[in-house]
């Protein structure tokens, strides 16, 4: 690859993929862009960071490096634009040799982000993001139409391109670096803890935004965290590292999920797995009930009608249809509903878009028992109980398994 005249999809299927008899290694991955071949880092005092490492990482796809501290993540991440030089091993970038390459074209041919951002406090917003390509010999006016480009895209108004890092906050500081990260339009991205100093709702943002991003760049993305949770959301493939630098294994989430390799990657997914795997299955093929729900508004014949049907509560809807709470049927009364007595309802799922995790979790926070469902526009689209979630989950399991572990790698739902 020539650096950033490659167009970042450039592949060479006939290099072999890096096989290996253990569970824990990599599996056959084609369409590879960055093969890492038996790579190990010693550092003179003896200290091993990385101990004979093999990955194939895909071509167009978010790869997360994820293990306990001490297990050469971050290291691996520096190795692959050779911040770090290997000890020992091979790292090939679309097939050719990274050390064959001067290390400047190397790292410019890749765009990085780092925890904290690490903005340049003396420049601009706009002037940040436009440092590669003001660096490749960009014109000041074409550099600065590409930031302000870049700024739409990760969401940031236009208004932003004057401030100084010092008047962003958080989650506005890593946004522009992410723009930063993507200015010369790199074909890979290396993102070692982007989120990992933002709080929760700032980093929940961040994520769906870099899938966002990703779903209309396709980039080559290895991305560094400590939290699984982080690496299920966003990561195409999982590869979980042991303390001192050793592949413990290499999957797509859904299978990390459901087929630990040992009791190191069980043991380091947590208890509660299980609930994390539903967030594989997709929610649409719930049967909603919609004979529970009744507007505001509705007359005697209507309330009696409703409190007829299986459901131990009535969900209470807007004249907008949207959901208002729950009651039992002999609790309300035609003409005097008062929304302010009834039951919450808890957090609705987007029925057929959400996983069944959501829609469990909806259920869970229900004082009722019973998720509600709403459509795109928030209108209540119907009412499922803990009990039929419990089924689509027994069926989504049994159907997992025996798709097999291929079903596991398409597996999408978030």
């Amino acid at each position: 690859m020539s650096g950033l005249d490659s167009p970042g999809n450039g592949l060479n299927p006939t290099v072999p993929p890096v096989e290996s008899g253990r569970k824990s290694q990599t599996r056959r991955v084609f369409g590879v862009l960055i093969r890492i071949d038996s790579v190990t880092k010693r550092y003179p005092d003896g200290t091993v960071a990385v101990d004979r490492l093999s990955l194939d990482i895909p071509d167009g796809s978010i790869t997360v490096l994820v293990g306990p501290s001490g297990c050469g993540k971050t290291t691996t991440l520096r190795m692959i634009n050779r911040m770090v030089e290997p000890s020992e091993g091979t790292i090939l970038i679309d097939g050719v040799d990274s050390r064959q390459q001067p290390v400047n074209t190397l790292r410019r041919s890749m765009g990085y982000v780092i925890q904290n951002a690490g903005l340049f406090q003396h420049r601009t917003v706009v002037d940040n993001i436009a440092t590669v390509p003001r660096m490749l010999g960009w014109s000041k006016d074409k550099s600065r139409a590409r930031a302000r480009e870049l700024m739409e895209r990760v969401g940031l108004d236009a208004s932003f391109a004057k401030r100084y890092p010092y008047q962003l906050s958080g989650g506005q500081q890593q946004r522009v670096g992410v723009a930063r990260a993507l200015a010369a339009d790199p074909p890979v991205l290396l993102m070692d803890e982007p989120f990992s100093a933002v709080d929760p709702v700032v980093r929940k943002g961040l994520q769906d935004e870099l899938l966002r991003i990703q779903e209309e760049l396709g980039k080559t993305i290895v991305f560094v965290t400590h939290d699984i949770d982080e690496a299920v959301k966003l990561g195409t493939m999982v590869a979980v590292l042991r303390t001192g630098g050793r592949l413990a294994q290499f999957a797509p989430p859904a299978e990390l999920l459901s087929d630990p390799a040992d009791e190191f990657v069980e043991d380091f997914l947590g208890a509660d797995r299980g609930i994390r795997r539903l967030s594989f299955f997709s929610s649409a093929g719930l049967e909603l009930l919609t004979a529970p729900i009744v507007a505001i508004d509705a007359t005697a014949e209507q309330l009696a009608a409703r409190g007829a049907t299986e459901a131990p509560y009535l969900l209470v809807t807007g004249l907008d249809g949207r959901p208002l709470g729950w009651s039992e049927p002999g609790g309300l009364t035609a003409g005097q509903i008062d929304a302010g007595q009834l039951l919450p309802y808890g957090r609705p799922f987007t029925a057929g878009q959400d996983s069944l995790r959501a829609a469990l979790d909806c259920a869970v926070l229900s004082p009722t028992g019973w998720a509600v469902a709403v459509d795109a526009e928030g209108r209540a689209a119907g009412v499922v109980s803990q009990a039929a979630i419990g089924e689509a989950i027994r069926g989504a399991h049994a159907h997992a398994h025996a798709a097999g572990p291929e079903a596991a790698q398409k597996a999408t739902t978030r």
